[in-house]
């Protein structure tokens, strides 16, 4: 994931300079990318299937989730920097509430969601989330992977934003110990999102959020993008282009 300007395309062409930007510092905020049309149904559709604080498996219960995956909004930046055949290989619908408004610590997104489990060496630690196995690939898997948060809700400094490390994804999968010494030498930015914006980061981003201050729905359509086959036989969960 680095290419140079001349090989991201055009550069007077739309958000040309924002694939850079998620190579270089592991994250970037596009606005007014998707529709309050599409927002609304896919609003509509997991109203009923929503968890408390999220829905895995997205895809499967909103057939308009599958149209904002697909988006060349959403697929712009992805494509740019993984090609154009890249796909979505995990969908998850995350929402904070008064009744689910959650904390998350500084982490980074190390996990990857695979069809079954099969032992190939330098994959694991496994474990099965909502019936999904999910196991750790080697940094360099990750390393080729873009998250694009579609926000469906407004999402300001009072509402529990995704704060990040610029460019802590440079160094690979971290410590613990590691993590803590990135925060006491790097300031972190706050990536506030109106309706219809999106969040890009790469997953070794280093990240967190705060409870909301106010807590109204804070309902984020999140997609993983991958464009590499997995070596020894495993399968990606979910290849949806």
């Amino acid at each position: 994931m680095h290419q140079s300007e001349s090989e991201l395309g055009d550069a007077a062409a739309p958000w040309s300079h924002t694939p850079l930007r998620v190579a270089k510092d592991g994250w970037a905020v596009v606005d007014n990318v998707i529709e309050a049309a599409l927002l609304d149904r896919v609003i509509a559709d997991v109203s009923v299937a929503q968890m408390r604080a999220g829905l895995r498996n997205l895809l499967d219960a909103s057939p308009a989730a599958r149209e904002l995956a697909s988006h060349p909004g959403v697929r712009a930046i992805p494509e740019r920097l993984l090609g154009r055949e890249c796909f979505v290989t995990r969908a998850i619908l995350f929402d904070k509430t008064a009744d689910a408004n959650w904390k998350v610590p500084w982490h980074q997104d190390t996990t990857i969601a695979v069809a079954e489990r099969l032992d190939v060496p330098g994959f694991g630690p496994w474990s099965v989330k909502d019936g999904i196995t999910h196991v750790q690939p080697p940094a360099d898997t990750l390393a080729r992977m873009v998250t694009v948060r579609v926000h469906l809700d407004d999402c300001g400094r009072e509402n529990g934003p995704v704060r990040v490390l610029p460019r802590s994804h440079r160094s690979g999968v971290l410590s613990r110990e590691e993590i803590e010494r990135l925060r006491a030498v790097t300031k972190d930015e706050i990536a506030v999102v109106a309706r219809g914006g999106l969040l890009v980061f790469v997953p070794l981003l280093l990240h967190a959020s705060s409870p909301a201050e106010r807590p109204e729905h804070r309902r984020v359509a999140h997609f993983e993008f991958a464009a590499d086959e997995l070596p020894g036989g495993l399968r990606w969960q979910l290849r949806h282009r």
